[in-house]
């Protein structure tokens, strides 16, 4: 059977350095085919799809909803021309009925040990508009090493260096936040792998960098002590979600090669400040995650905290305004009060402002996330703190004796002086 494996293309955050990661979504589900199935993997950011080549089925992974529109017609023309397409992945869930109209099949949920019945009723030609597992999770046992072996390895570097490879160690997340959708798609209850699996993995990666995206490793005490201490030996670099604020935890990961950190500032106080530094003292660098237009978030309260931010030294910062994705607390108010502005799902890149703000005017929204990003780098521009972050990682491979000489030439000519 050939089946085609798209990932469809998305356009980037307006200020964001655009550099691309190998995407999570489509090697993990690769890894629970079949071994009879001929894979061929198309990451659209990337590389074009030939739609002309013969194929028996096409499969449609989308993670954002700002995939979705493309994701809709990239499977119209393969079913106008009789190729049976199955959408999966999280933006799949997150839209699961209009995708419905664009689909022989959707898979919702996780993919671990369900392929083998689904490319039956393929073959059979019992083929279910929906299969839908999203409240029946399978043994998270199952989940094996990703196929990374399908993608273009050379595309995923960015100037010639290398960039992280994505793992995880755990699904689902016991907290629930406002804007977050991962109560809905992957349940409450924190469900780690078994770590000798979760470190076997990140040990066969052939990348000495590596990206934890679970949704946080501050669900479990225990669990990322322990997890941390199997990761030592490894003598990777990673960066990953938020690490629970205690000196064993930090200073364990630390030790596992912790890189930097995605946190959220989401006040001023000095609760945030003291994280920060902690993180800093151990010599873990920190991105913020801002998001702007929270309820509370009034224009001197935005622009305190960009000050804030300043004070703080923060390494990278990242900022988005609130975006209320379907099956999200956010959603759910929003559309009750009557808030939201657009559907449009192109519109929903968490650069734009696509709903009523409490305390302003959406243009108004828009302009002061212009004033964050324009406030925060302007001193520094972001590709030299990032720069600065890469130099932290280099220092370290060439301490450990697990640096690659040939990317040291070509990150000289890239980043220039400041990652020396």
């Amino acid at each position: 059977m050939r089946f085609k494996l798209i990932y469809p293309k998305w356009a980037k955050l307006n200020r964001q350095t655009e550099f691309h990661l190998p995407p999570h979504g489509p090697v993990v589900f690769a890894a629970t085919l079949p071994a009879y199935v001929e894979l061929d993997f198309v990451d659209e950011n990337l590389d074009e799809i030939d739609f002309e080549e013969p194929v028996d089925v096409v499969g449609i992974s989308m993670m954002l909803t700002v995939q979705v529109k493309r994701g809709w017609q990239i499977a119209d023309r393969y079913r106008r021309q009789g190729v049976k397409v199955i959408f999966g992945g999280i933006a799949t869930m997150l839209h699961a009925e209009e995708t419905m109209a664009h689909a022989d099949a959707v898979f919702l949920g996780e993919a671990e040990g369900r392929m083998e019945g689904l490319l039956e009723d393929l073959r059979l030609g019992r083929l279910k508009p929906c299969y839908d597992y999203l409240d029946r999770r399978p043994d998270i046992g199952l989940v094996g090493p990703a196929r990374r072996d399908i993608l273009k390895r050379e595309l995923y570097n960015h100037k010639g260096v290398q960039m992280v490879d994505l793992v995880h160690a755990s699904r689902g997340c016991r907290f629930n936040c406002y804007p977050c959708a991962v109560s809905y798609l992957g349940g409450r209850e924190f469900r780690p792998r078994p770590i000798d699996q979760a470190v076997a993995e990140m040990a066969g990666i052939d990348n000495n960098r590596l990206f934890i995206v679970d949704n946080s490793l501050a669900q479990n005490t225990q669990w990322e002590l322990d997890l941390f201490r199997e990761m030592i030996p490894l003598k990777k670099n990673w960066c990953s979600h938020p690490i629970e604020d205690k000196p064993q935890v930090l200073d364990l990961a630390a030790q596992a090669g912790a890189w930097y950190v995605y946190q959220a500032v989401f006040d001023t106080s000095d609760y945030i400040k003291e994280r920060i530094k902690r993180y800093h003292d151990h010599g873990i660098g920190v991105e913020g995650t801002i998001l702007l237009g929270l309820e509370s978030h009034d224009e001197e309260f935005i622009k305190r905290l960009i000050d804030f931010l300043l004070e703080i030294e923060l390494d990278l910062a990242e900022f988005t305004v609130l975006t209320p994705f379907p099956h999200t607390r956010a959603y759910e108010e929003l559309s009750r009060q009557g808030r939201i502005l657009s559907t449009d799902w192109d519109d929903y890149s968490a650069d734009r402002v696509v709903y009523q703000p409490k305390q302003m005017s959406p243009e108004r929204l828009g302009e002061l996330l212009d004033y964050a990003w324009n406030t925060f780098y302007q001193d520094e521009p972001q590709h030299i703190k990032m720069a600065r972050l890469f130099k932290q990682v280099v220092q370290r491979e060439m301490a450990a004796d697990t640096f690659r000489p040939r990317e040291r030439r070509l990150r000289q000519r890239s980043f220039g002086r400041v990652a020396e």
